[in-house]
């Protein structure tokens, strides 16, 4: 009997991490680095509305574990599901995709100027007293 007993909890073993090997992943973008080990990561999708049909924005918010504190506002990153870690925390930061705000380089050309409205929208003459 003891030998089945020690087959059933390897067979439970191996389910379990067969279980943990399915956790969910998902990749957004961090909009918020001001917990410490924590980031606040937004999963964007788009939703058809059920009688006009028109696509809608809407977000998921996840609160992640960041163990180093790496990622950054703007960064893209990859997250997966973990055990609560906190009332909020449920994710745990995988790898950095993208980081935010990539510097231009020669082959990709110079950055683009704002402009100004001046040629649009000119300033109205100086009155006189």
């Amino acid at each position: 009997m003891s030998e089945s007993a020690a087959s059933r909890s390897a067979a439970a073993h191996t389910s379990n991490a067969s279980v943990r090997g399915r956790r969910k992943l998902a990749v957004g973008i961090v909009t918020s680095d001001k917990m410490n080990k924590t980031r606040r990561v937004e999963i964007p999708r788009l939703v058809r509305h059920p009688r006009y049909g028109k696509y809608i924005r809407r977000r998921t918010v996840c609160y992640v574990h960041d163990e180093q504190n790496v990622s950054r506002v703007g960064d893209t990153v990859k997250i997966m599901e973990t055990r609560p870690l906190s009332k909020l925390k449920r994710w745990r930061l995988v790898e950095i995709i993208a980081r935010a705000g990539a510097k231009r380089t020669a082959e990709t050309g110079p950055l683009p100027t704002g402009g100004s409205n001046a040629s649009r929208n000119p300033a109205p003459p100086a009155q006189t007293p």
